[in-house]
């Protein structure tokens, strides 16, 4: 396979259909049914306009209700991301296959944690679903980039979302949750897998091109959950606890992958890509001295908390 014109344009997903489709059929292959109804603790409902909801009705702590909340506004966003990966990558063959069956799994998600949120009285209703609405009535910011480079990000990002669901889930102290978001995870690994294969594909085909556009697309990484209100506040909660924060950035979303696809041996590329090559050797290296600065920070903020915490003398 050659790539004919553009390594970032229309052509190269030509020349990857054939890749797409054995990866199609693979992911088919693999995943398995399950039903979001099975993963929601019914029993402890009640209804709101009897028992209004109130704070500490939530079994989850605050770190764990900020890292749900942005998990699920990030999956509540499912129809800007169809439309986007649609006019990415087209609704034909299989790659239009591979659109649909990938909003259909995605769109569990969504629905099963919020239906567990709800039924367990986890965050505030009224707040969520206006943070609802204003997340899907901005949509997803991130329109920019062109095929090659969102193959690229979506890679990373079901990687990131995989290890976000899974943290938050040992984060919430409710078996029933690490239970549901360790299920959520294991549709994001495979899809993850799925791109990951095609990007491993696009490094064949296009080597320098790959590279280049991998060194922008980590250096540039966010999540997609940046445009949800009150977003940052949220992020500095959940970095704060361990759930997703730099360390983990690089520890388990970039380096797996960089180690994965050998993109820092890969050789015989052109002046541009061994240049971009060299930027993102230089980059990850930076990223976990910065990963290691956030961390000490981190700890000397909870140190000084601590020490400025009154003490609780026990009444003799």
């Amino acid at each position: 396979m050659t790539v004919t014109e553009s390594a970032t344009g229309v052509d190269l997903l030509a020349e990857l259909e054939p890749v797409v489709e054995q990866n199609l059929n693979r992911h088919l292959g693999t995943a398995k049914e399950w039903f979001p109804h099975e993963y929601v603790p019914w029993s402890a409902g009640r209804d709101f306009d009897t028992e209004p909801w109130e704070p500490e009705q939530s079994r989850l702590s605050k770190d764990a209700q900020a890292a749900l909340e942005i998990n699920l506004l990030t999956e509540d966003n499912l129809p800007s991301y169809h439309h986007i990966i649609a006019e990415r990558y087209g609704l034909e063959g299989p790659w239009g296959t591979w659109v649909h069956r990938w909003t259909a799994e995605e769109g569990r998600h969504g629905q099963v944690l919020r239906d567990y949120l709800l039924v367990t009285r986890g965050v505030d209703p009224v707040e969520l679903e206006r943070a609802r609405m204003a997340t899907v009535e901005i949509g997803y910011p991130g329109r920019g980039d062109d095929p090659l480079s969102a193959i690229i990000y979506v890679t990373l990002q079901e990687l990131a979302t995989r290890v976000a669901h899974r943290n938050a889930g040992r984060a919430s102290g409710d078996p029933v949750a690490e239970r549901l978001l360790s299920r959520i995870a294991v549709d994001e690994n495979l899809h993850m897998v799925f791109y990951r294969s095609l990007m491993e594909a696009a490094l064949h085909l296009a080597p320098s091109e790959t590279v280049t556009a991998f060194d922008k697309v980590l250096r540039d990484f966010a999540m997609p959950g940046r445009g949800i209100p009150g977003f940052t506040r949220r992020a500095l909660a959940i970095a704060r606890a361990g759930i997703y924060n730099l360390r983990v950035h690089h520890d388990e979303v970039a380096m797996p992958l960089v180690r994965y696809v050998k993109v820092l041996d890969l050789g015989g590329l052109d002046a541009s890509g061994a240049a971009a090559q060299e930027r993102l050797g230089t980059f990850v290296t930076e990223l976990d001295r910065a990963a290691t600065r956030q961390t000490e920070q981190i700890e000397a903020a909870q140190a000084k908390r601590l020490a400025a915490a009154p003490i609780t003398r026990r009444t003799p």
